[in-house]
């Protein structure tokens, strides 16, 4: 499992989109694919001990169980949010590619802010990694 290295732009990107939404009720950013997990952004008072593997691999069940809720009168999946003592997660997948970010308390309205901020730019992006930039790689493209 590697850390992705993602250009600065989409990293930065994704910060603003959160910050902007969240404000100071922003806890952390991460993005992830199948093969990788990269920790963007984590709020000052909190400490680097969580499991971004850990948690990588649960999230990432979520590119395969995007298909368990096709075609239901429930509509396409937009997010999920789950429920914490001390905060709350939020994942965005797009294709094959995703973002969970935590934060503070905030309404339902907000959330759904943050959430469609979120799908906005990764529908907007397949960012390339560094590696692929310094090797002249061009990323996969959605079509």
């Amino acid at each position: 499992m590697d850390d992705l290295a993602l250009e600065r732009a989409f990293g930065d990107e994704l910060i603003g989109g959160c910050r902007t939404t969240v404000g100071d009720e922003l806890r952390s950013i991460t993005y992830f694919t199948e093969d990788g997990v990269e920790q963007l952004y984590l709020r000052s008072d909190l400490e680097q001990t969580a499991d971004l593997v850990g948690f990588a691999d649960h999230e990432r069940l979520g590119f395969r169980s995007q298909s368990a809720y096709r075609n239901t009168q429930l509509g396409g999946y937009g997010a999920t949010i789950r429920m914490f003592e001390n905060g709350y997660l939020t994942r965005v997948i797009r294709g094959d590619h995703g973002v969970w970010v935590t934060t503070d308390d905030l309404s339902m309205e907000r959330f759904e802010e943050l959430s469609s901020v979120l799908a906005s730019i990764l529908d907007d992006a397949q960012p390339a990694t560094q590696a692929e930039t310094e090797s002249g790689s061009e990323p996969a493209s959605d079509g």
